[in-house]
């Protein structure tokens, strides 16, 4: 493979890509003159718009390079990952689109605190949404950063740096209406690279995945094609099912796309929008990754990069040569820049909107103000992202978002539900269960095998599965339900009926 050689392919592509959606964000700039155009594009966006821009936002650095990578290394088992990121979709349509469009402003944090006392909410809704953010940053520039020493030989700390300076600048001055439209682009550029890399790949096998899987097994043995080489245990294989499936209703970024629509029917149609755009895609992942086992080997794979996150751009390279290697390249990177900008504008809305605005200053800040403090909060998120890129270089992308799924199931999924479902629901309940659920999780992922065993070097861990979402959702439920029965709250229980009456009628209830 040659890599770390200049591709002028991936060069021009990165250069195009860069060049329109600076274009974007300059167009968006000038329409970005309020808190409602910075965070919900002036809930402007339509169905179709908004499904696109929601499968652009959710297809990241994970489902592209990091399953690709896990599927060509483990086999089958990386199937849980392209399922488990799928099966959530229906859980948003049927449960949380709807409500969430008809309750809320900028943030999950406002369904949460609709009934309930706004500050000590706020605080808590932010903590688990940046725990969320924080690890699905790294999982993206931790792509970045491989995908760029691969192509142009530049170190990998530079390359974190430039994604971080790129993506501040779509946020920082196009907003959400950026966002919006970069994503949009890069889910069609995905979903367009992604297919033709699977077409190329089932032309060698006469356009017939049985050929591909056997000659994957005569070369690996028979155990890639059957569960059990990434997650031997069934415990673990069902603690990442479920976080998978109902992280995706906690993930801030998503749930933040559902302001963008005009009312709550659009929320719903986007939702089947980017679930078809989005099922398409996970099914092609599983080719590209049994074709990178085949065609390019698995050790291969690994001497690029340990965490297997080069397969697919290695792939191409074997398919299609340097060219086709740099247009997949140059799609990757889309990925990231999209990716990043929709999670660090979430970051900036939890940092502004829930604590500076609601917490600080008690709703009482100007529009200039909130504007200001996005941006600043912008800047800080933009410089975090780099620092932790560096920190965990090395670790397989796909496996990272995973923890950020689990984090977003066991803090923000229960108490959303539970406060638009549940009428004793509580202040107090909401609180806790958001904080137990993210530190629960993070104690748990740092007792565990990954962290323990894999990065300290330690021979056992004190908790030993690698997912734990199998624990920390049902204990997070039980911790809201318990805490509100057992000191009431009336206020939060009266305003059930006025939450009921919104979600509904998408309208308050008349006085």
């Amino acid at each position: 493979m040659q890599t770390g050689e200049p591709n002028v392919v991936a060069m021009a592509g990165f250069a195009i890509f860069i060049g329109l959606s600076l274009v974007i964000t300059w167009f968006a700039a000038r329409r970005t003159r309020s808190t409602e155009h910075f965070y919900a594009a002036g809930r402007s966006i339509s169905a179709i718009q908004n499904g696109l821009a929601l499968a652009g936002d959710y297809m990241s650095a994970a489902s592209f390079l990091g399953i690709a990578g896990l599927v060509a290394l483990s086999g089958f088992d990386g199937l849980i990952y392209s399922i488990g990121f799928l099966v959530g979709w229906p859980v948003v349509m049927c449960l949380i689109a709807e409500p969430l469009r008809n309750l809320g402003k900028f943030t999950f944090s406002d369904v949460v605190a609709f009934r309930l006392r706004q500050e000590p909410v706020r605080v808590a809704a932010a903590a688990g949404s940046l725990a969320v953010v924080a690890f699905y940053l790294i999982a993206q520039m931790v792509g970045a950063g491989n995908l760029i020493r691969l192509l142009f030989g530049l170190s990998y700390e530079t390359a974190v740096v430039i994604v971080g300076m790129v993506m501040l600048a779509y946020v920082l001055f196009g907003g959400m209406i950026a966002t919006t439209w970069v994503q949009i682009v890069k889910a069609v550029l995905l979903l367009l690279g992604a297919f033709l890399l699977a077409m190329m790949v089932l032309m060698k096998f006469s356009f017939n995945p049985l050929a591909l899987f056997a000659e994957a097994s005569r070369l690996y043995g028979v155990g890639v094609l059957a569960p059990g080489r990434l997650v031997s245990d069934p415990v673990d294989a069902i603690s990442l099912g479920l976080a998978l499936m109902f992280g995706t209703a906690g993930l801030p970024h998503i749930l933040m796309r559902f302001y963008t629509v005009p009312d709550a029917r659009t929320a719903r149609v986007s939702v089947a929008y980017a679930t078809a755009a989005i099922g398409g895609f996970y099914l092609l992942t599983f080719i590209l990754g049994f074709g990178a086992m085949v065609l390019v080997g698995q050790p291969a794979i690994r001497a690029v990069d340990a965490g297997g996150n080069m397969a697919a751009p290695l792939l191409a390279e074997v398919v299609g040569g340097q060219a086709f290697l740099g247009f997949i390249a140059a799609v990757a990177f889309a990925t990231i820049l999209a990716v990043v900008a929709g999670l660090t504008l979430a970051g900036a809305a939890a940092l502004s909107h829930d604590i500076y605005v609601h917490v600080f200053r008690h709703s009482r800040a100007t529009e200039k103000e909130q504007l200001l403090v996005a941006r600043g909060a912008t800047i800080l998120l933009a410089v975090f992202s780099i620092v932790l890129g560096i920190a965990f270089k090395g670790q397989n992308v796909a496996y990272m978002v995973g923890l950020a799924f689990a984090i977003a199931a066991s803090a923000n999924f229960p108490a959303l539900l539970l406060s638009m479902f549940w009428r004793p629901f509580t202040t107090r309940g909401a609180q806790m269960s958001i904080l137990f659920g993210t530190a629960a999780t993070l104690i748990l992922i740092w007792l565990s095998p990954t962290i323990q065993m894999d990065l300290l070097g330690n021979k056992t861990a004190y908790f030993p599965y690698r997912n734990p979402g199998l624990f920390t959702i049902p204990l997070s439920f039980i911790v809201g339900i318990v805490t509100s029965l057992l000191a009431p709250e009336t206020a939060a229980t009266e305003g059930f009926a006025r939450l009921e009456h919104q979600i509904h009628l998408g309208e308050e209830e008349p006085a």
